[in-house]
């Protein structure tokens, strides 16, 4: 299983649209994910080390170095497809390189 941190300001709406999308979108295409979604003030290196992949909303500067690579997801909101595509492809990419699948 691919475990995806997302995360947002407030950790209830937008990290949440995220997750969902990504959990649908990589099912589809395959891949066992499970994305947590959270608020961005609360990650820690000790939560993030037990992640594959980080999701923010934004590109966030969370104070430490992050372990594992990021993928920005804001444009999956908008749900458009020509927006969102490029998200789900990096995440694959990600996936792939890093022999996660």
């Amino acid at each position: 299983m691919i475990k995806i941190l997302a995360a947002c300001g407030a950790g209830v709406n937008s990290s949440h649209q995220i997750k969902d999308a990504i959990e649908n979108q990589l099912g589809e295409r395959g891949y066992d994910v499970h994305c947590d979604a959270v608020m961005v003030k609360d990650i820690t290196e000790e939560m993030v080390s037990k992640y594959d992949i980080f999701t923010p909303i934004a590109k966030t500067d969370l104070g430490f170095t992050l372990p594992i690579p990021v993928v920005e997801a804001g444009p999956i909101l908008y749900r458009i497809p020509a927006m969102s595509e490029p998200v789900f492809t990096e995440l694959e990419r990600v996936i792939k390189e890093n022999h996660l699948a």
